[in-house]
């Protein structure tokens, strides 16, 4: 007698990968939502569909968990914009273009990894701590080399890359106190008005080429 074909089963196989991103993105929106110390592993585990020890099964601590979150949006930040960016020559068009990715960036309202960096910066602790901060300062580097390059260069007006690194990041990191998805001001007006007020008035005005017939009539 011919045995029947098994069937297969119906539930999908869950990549590991892709429910540790799912779990994080979920923690992230509560946290966002209610504060990190108005969320509990609880909460999580029953946002995520999963039992509090199943939760311990990727992650074993809260703090464990903002640490993972945090480098899940770090990892996402360089991803989309620094690494993006690194590669363009000209360094005014390479920081203009960083701002323009920052800024969509903090203001996709599904990054809320990228906000707890910013809104939960000061929760960490010890090597915690201090690793996301080095990660901080690889792009506070790159933002003073590049304005410096360009000041250097002649392409903006001299002042100290520190002010002007910071003052950029102050401009950014900002939005996601004020700006709402549904408002009267989309993410690509926003970022092209910002990039506007803060390039516009810093960049040197061109050298006039010199008009060789008007010089003799001079003489």
């Amino acid at each position: 007698m011919a045995r029947k074909p098994q069937k297969k089963s119906k539930k999908a196989q869950v990549d590991p990968k892709d429910r540790r991103r799912e779990i994080l993105e979920t923690a992230a929106r509560l946290i966002c939502e209610n504060g990190y110390n108005g969320t509990s592993l609880r909460d999580i585990a029953e946002a995520c569909n999963l039992t509090k020890a199943g939760l311990y099964h990727y992650s074993r601590s809260k703090e464990h968990l903002l640490i993972e979150i945090m480098n899940y949006g770090m990892d996402m930040f360089e991803e989309q914009v620094l690494d993006q960016v690194m590669p363009i020559v000209d360094p005014v068009e390479r920081l203009r273009t960083c701002m323009q990715k920052n800024v969509h960036l903090v203001t996709d309202d599904r990054t809320k990894e990228v906000t707890i960096i910013l809104h939960e910066h000061a929760t960490l602790t010890g090597e915690a701590r201090a690793h996301i901060n080095a990660r901080k300062k690889r792009y506070v580097r790159f933002l003073e080399s590049s304005f410096t390059e360009a000041m250097r260069d002649g392409q903006l007006r001299a002042v100290d890359p520190k002010v002007a690194a910071f003052s950029f990041l102050g401009q950014v990191l900002w939005i996601y106190k004020w700006y709402r998805v549904d408002g009267a001001i989309d993410a690509d007006k926003l970022a092209t008005e910002m990039e506007k007020l803060f390039f516009d008035g810093f960049e040197t005005p061109p050298v006039p080429e010199s008009n060789p017939a008007s010089e003799e009539r001079v003489h």
